[in-house]
């Protein structure tokens, strides 16, 4: 399908990702307890479509164009570099965060309700979560311009890892401020600094795309992903102590990737 047709399903599914957020606002706002069990198993289920996608997907799509480029040899390490670039810059920003006020650190709708300076609190969160969303919403972006196929899944994973990231904005500004509207929106606006990144990489990017710069931004994108299930997701699920209904996810939507790849092929 030519890249112009795709331009705004894909500003569509970098919106719906980032959204997400309120989803998760939602529920901490409306729920009395963390339910444990679907936290755990729908980030397993999201780190393993990122995982399998990225892998299986996204890096031989990425080899193709590069090696169409500089041959196989050098396309292979160009591949390697970018890929591994990628992990880098998702582990500075990851880095530039405090572990405190880091949206990926596992937050149950109990927890915070006793914090001191719950508001300031929130408030980084949300901030936090604007800096980590930016790059998954150039990822979610430019993986629909080279395959729907491959984008939805992305987006639906992005979206379920975003619902905590809702539940750690919410719930501080809430029990700061006592506003359920207020603790939603702050919520909900976290979750447009996705859109804002695919909004960018359209400027700046788009008017350059060719088959060399397709297998680099993809290549960096299945670094980011890999990194952000790995560090970010699996670690996530395992804090709310369901190890096992997280692995489970992780097969599940790993199996569900394969088949989604399988039949629509």
């Amino acid at each position: 399908m030519p890249v112009n047709s795709n331009i705004l399903f894909a500003f569509f599914l970098t919106a719906i990702a980032g959204l997400s957020t309120g989803i998760g606002s939602g529920i901490a706002l409306l729920a009395k307890k963390t339910n444990k069990n679907f936290l755990s198993l729908s980030l397993g289920f999201s780190a393993g479509i990122m995982i399998y996608v990225s892998f299986m997907e996204m890096m031989p799509a990425a080899l193709s164009g590069l090696s169409e480029t500089f041959g196989e040899k050098w396309g292979t390490l160009y591949l390697i570099s970018a890929f591994f670039g990628g992990i880098f810059l998702i582990n500075v920003i990851d880095f530039a965060i405090p572990k405190q006020v880091n949206p990926h650190e596992a937050h149950g709708v109990e927890e915070m309700q006793s914090e001191a300076s719950l508001k300031r609190t929130g408030m980084m969160v949300a901030l936090s979560i604007g800096i980590h969303n930016f790059p998954e919403g150039v990822a979610t972006f430019t993986s629909a311009l080279t395959s729907l196929d491959v984008a939805i899944p992305i987006t639906v994973a992005i979206a379920i890892h975003n619902i905590p990231e809702g539940i750690a904005v919410a719930v501080p500004i809430y029990h700061a401020s006592g506003s359920r509207k207020k603790a939603f929106w702050y919520s909900f606006l976290s979750g447009m600094s996705e859109p804002l990144g695919a909004l960018l990489a359209f400027l700046f990017l788009f008017r350059f795309w060719t088959p060399m710069l397709n297998g680099v931004i993809l290549a960096i994108v299945s670094g980011i992903m890999v990194f952000i299930s790995l560090d970010e997701l699996l670690p996530a699920a395992g804090k709310y102590g369901k190890h096992h209904l997280s692995i489970a996810g992780v097969v599940a939507g790993m199996l569900l990737m394969a088949l989604s790849l399988f039949l629509f092929a």
